[in-house]
């Protein structure tokens, strides 16, 4: 296998490789930004970039914001991502899985993989045939798809969004507009509307908009709509960026708690999220369940899907007290957590103590 490597020299990551096989076809970034708590854990987005350096803004972004969900999930692990530069739907092959399991490999344990935006499964199982550091697979072996469970944490995230707001965390009677009906975004619509909660719903697949706008009762919005419409919670379920100082000005609801990473387009958005009044669930918060969940599968007793629940239970008041320290300090939620976490990094709180168990690998040992 013709495998090469690239060292990126990124101020503040750990590392960072650029990757590429030419057989396969393979170019692949890994960003590894911090380890101090355990070995970086992030999944594998497969994405047909525009360009190579958008590929790694994303990465590098994920990557970083991967440290901090690690943290404040206190999963005992560290912050990393990958990204596979192609079209999952007609780039990707065993071989390219294979060529990018054997970069994992290469990195003895630094970094672990794990499904994300075009890496199912069934992708993690090719993987794990050139590498033991992958998890997410399938059930009956492991953890399976994780998007229930990061459904779950972000229905907890609108949850103490309104226990913050009114003092009553029900949704009977509330408004929660979803920006992207995918994996996660169509189970929490399920959530949502059995808690009896009203929907409006948008994304780009319009085949799927009108089956659940017809299963749940919801009102459907175009995807340039669907940020602006007055609501109690936006929930965005789609791609990072979305919140910046073009949109903020036109949102009209009352609070964001959503599964989409990196929703702020930068950091200082959530500063005017404040002045506005709207109420953020910082993202890497929120959406920890898949983390917490795809995580368990790696501990020495095995996966248990009642602690992993339990674990994701946190997610509210973890947010409960992130908020109040927003307001104690005068600061945004967003700069809140970020503080938490950065304290939890400097003081190693959360470290993990013991050894991850890899199990699933079908390589040859």
């Amino acid at each position: 296998m013709d495998l090469k490597e690239e060292i990126l020299e990124i101020s503040g990551y750990e590392k960072v490789v650029k990757v590429t096989e030419s057989k396969s076809g393979l170019l692949a970034i890994i960003a590894i930004h911090n380890t101090i708590l355990g070995p970086g854990l992030g999944g594998t987005r497969i994405y047909p970039y525009s360009s190579f350096d958008k590929a790694l803004t994303d990465v590098l972004r994920l990557s970083k914001g991967m440290t901090y969900k690690s943290a404040m999930a206190q999963t005992g692990v560290g912050g990393a991502k990958s990204v596979i530069i192609a079209d999952p739907k007609k780039d990707k092959t065993p071989e390219l899985l294979k060529a990018f399991g054997e970069a994992v490999n290469g990195l003895k344990g630094k970094y672990i993989c794990a499904e994300d935006v075009g890496c199912t499964p069934d992708d993690i199982e090719t993987i794990l045939q050139t590498t033991k550091y992958a998890c997410g697979v399938h059930n009956l072996r492991g953890s399976g798809n994780p998007s229930s469970f990061t459904a779950h944490g972000t229905f907890m995230g609108i949850q103490s969004a309104l226990q913050e707001l009114d003092g009553n965390d029900s949704l009977e009677g509330k408004t929660v507009a979803i920006q992207g009906i995918g994996n996660v975004g169509k189970r929490l619509a399920e959530r949502l509307f059995w808690a009896g909660a009203k929907l409006i719903i948008s994304d780009v697949n319009l085949d799927v908009i009108e089956h659940f706008a017809h299963q749940f009762d919801a009102e459907r919005v175009s995807p340039e709509e669907i940020l602006f419409v007055e609501c109690d919670v936006l929930a965005p379920c789609a791609m990072g960026g979305i919140i910046n100082q073009d949109t903020i000005p036109k949102l009209k609801c009352r609070a964001i708690a959503g599964a989409a990473n990196n929703q702020l387009l930068k950091p200082t958005d959530a500063d005017h999220l404040r002045e506005r009044g709207i109420l953020y669930a910082p993202d890497f918060v929120v959406n920890a369940g898949g983390l917490i969940n795809v995580m368990k599968e790696l501990s020495l007793e095995g996966y248990n899907a009642t602690k992993a629940r339990d674990m994701i239970n946190q997610i509210y008041h973890q947010l409960l007290q992130i908020y109040e320290i927003s307001q104690q300090n005068g600061v945004s939620t967003h700069q809140a957590a970020v503080s938490l976490a950065d304290h939890r990094l400097e003081k190693g709180i959360g470290k993990r103590t013991e050894e991850l168990c890899f199990r699933f690998a079908t390589m040859p040992q």
